[in-house]
């Protein structure tokens, strides 16, 4: 009889940000940031992003407003349980934060496939998510080495699956390696989706 295994698993994490953030006000926090960071708008509109994103104009932000540096807290102990998971062997080092910027998605913006080279763990904590925001996309990290393989049916295990959609929460942190394909298809719905994106670095 054929024995089958599972090898080189792919590990999401998927947890409550905790009740230590008071979403409210990361919600505020996140609108005002956006509507006084001019050169953030500059550059969303200089280069076709939809809605606002801090990521190429901030990168204090748990200095500007107290409730970013309890968040970066909870992300610290959240990203600690995940190594764990992982079995990292970190060593004489550790996992610290590298950067943090705020994602507004206005209806029918998305952002487009891809990872975060050069750090370990990235990942988003999502802040407003209302009815129809867009799921997470995740790709499977050996669609290019697959070449002639035929397609998954429609109904395989969702391990066997190319593409996983991840329908976050409100409150809801999700994380992955930071090699691991990812995207935000389409926001089909009529409010802003609000997000908290991060990488991690080892050092």
């Amino acid at each position: 009889m054929a024995h089958i295994e599972s090898l080189f698993v792919t590990r999401l994490y998927r947890a409550q940000l905790g009740s230590t953030i008071d979403a409210d006000e990361l919600a505020a926090s996140c609108y005002s940031i956006a509507e006084d960071d001019e050169a953030g708008q500059d550059w969303c509109a200089a280069n076709g992003y939809p809605g606002y994103t801090s990521y190429a104009s901030l990168t204090d932000l748990p200095w500007r407003f107290p409730i970013f540096a309890d968040l970066v807290a909870a992300l610290d102990a959240h990203v600690a349980a995940f190594a764990q998971d992982l079995e990292f062997d970190l060593g004489e080092g550790k996992l610290v934060l590298e950067d943090l910027w705020i994602n507004i998605l206005p209806e029918g913006g998305m952002h487009a496939s891809h990872i975060h080279p050069h750090s370990v763990i990235s990942g988003t904590t999502y802040v407003q998510m209302p009815k129809g925001a867009s799921a997470l996309k995740l790709e499977d990290p050996r669609s290019a080495r697959m070449m002639a393989a035929p397609t998954r049916i429609k109904e395989a295990r969702r391990e066997l699956q190319q593409f996983i959609y991840v329908k976050p929460e409100m409150g809801d942190v999700l994380l992955w390696e930071s090699w691991l394909r990812h995207e935000v298809p389409m926001n089909q719905a009529e409010d802003e989706r609000v997000s908290v994106s991060f990488n991690y670095k080892w050092e």
